[in-house]
């Protein structure tokens, strides 16, 4: 295995780890506003991630840092065309960041409804964005010889795409309410309990609309490995569906976290050895060798990773294990 393909590898294994870990983050955030029925309620969700989500964002930096120093050409035509959305992405999160600190500076209860909203707002539009965002990764856009973007922000909607953003927006909230039901105690998880399995449904529906599109607006179906991970992704959602109904929340949290993960395994077996697909011409798509770093700045790299993520992986299995126990209406300290 060279180096190019060893971080291609490892960029999707951040996107795995970003989307399982901060997925139930954003549910939670699209959830707060109709499963907290009093402020002290909603205090107790945003308490149920207060310790993590922050944590969690590593991923998605680490995930940015390691495409820009790896594959530089991938960054700069990834941020450069997708401009536009990836600054409401990154307003939406900087709402999201403000909304967690703000809201308990003032007991005014139409303060702490605003924002209230906001956290739903900051983790609904990431959450639908990144969907957009993957999906355009396999789908196509235009790119000239150059390595140029060519279109605008409309070039990155389309059916499939659109779809793919509201597929995670159902998963990550689902994902969200399992998290919920090993995290909240007595009337509140009795709630979130008996909403569950309705959003498992409307996942299942999202995801498997997504999957359909997938086909038909991509070449997935000629990569073998692709077609075997996206039936498991809806085998093991099914599943979680399924656990749920039975009151398995735990088995069904965790199904849900292999749901994600294949999903992610599913875009990047799809793309390879591609990073971006050109829609204009396939001679023009971006490669793990095309849109590489050279061979020595990979070998720091590859360096410099095996240092630093045992450490970052550590902290948080630390940090999780620490935060572990449910989170109650009297304990608001927590």
């Amino acid at each position: 295995m060279d180096l190019n393909i060893l971080w291609f590898i490892l960029v999707g294994v951040l996107f795995c780890g970003f989307f399982f870990l901060e997925g139930f983050d954003y549910g939670v955030g699209i959830l707060l506003p109709f499963v907290g029925k009093t402020d002290i309620e909603r205090r107790v969700l945003i308490n149920s991630i207060g310790p993590v989500w922050d944590g969690n964002q590593v991923w998605m930096i680490t995930a940015g840092g390691a495409i820009f120093a790896a594959f530089p050409n991938w960054y700069a035509t990834l941020f450069s065309g997708f401009y536009l959305a990836l600054f409401l992405l990154l307003l939406a999160l900087i709402i999201r960041g403000v909304s967690f600190e703000f809201r308990s500076k003032d007991d005014n209860p139409l303060w702490r409804s605003m924002w209230d909203w906001a956290l739903w707002l900051g983790s609904l539009l990431p959450a639908l964005l990144w969907g957009i965002a993957i999906a355009n990764l396999i789908r196509g856009v235009p790119i000239d010889a150059n390595m140029h973007f060519t279109g605008n922000f409309f070039s990155l909607l389309s059916p499939f795409t659109i779809m793919t953003g509201i597929a995670f927006v159902a998963l990550f909230t689902y994902h969200g309410a399992l998290y919920l039901t090993l995290k909240v105690e007595g009337d509140l998880l009795q709630r979130v309990k008996d909403l569950t399995p309705k959003l498992g449904v409307i996942a299942i529906i999202t995801v498997v609309a997504m999957a359909g599109l997938l086909l038909a607006e991509t070449d997935i179906i000629a990569k073998p490995i692709s077609m075997i991970t996206l039936a498991l992704t809806a085998i093991v959602l099914i599943v979680s569906v399924l656990a749920a109904r039975g009151g398995s929340f735990g088995r069904s949290f965790f199904a849900t976290a292999l749901t994600i993960v294949f999903t992610v395994i599913t875009i990047f077996t799809g793309l390879f050895p591609r990073v971006m697909v050109s829609s204009l011409e396939p001679a023009w798509n971006l490669t793990i060798y095309n849109a590489a770093s050279g061979f020595n700045t990979l070998k720091v790299m590859t360096v410099v990773a095996v240092i630093l993520v045992p450490i970052v992986l550590a902290y948080q299995a630390w940090a999780y294990w620490t935060f572990r126990h449910r989170v109650s209406v009297e304990d608001l300290n927590y």
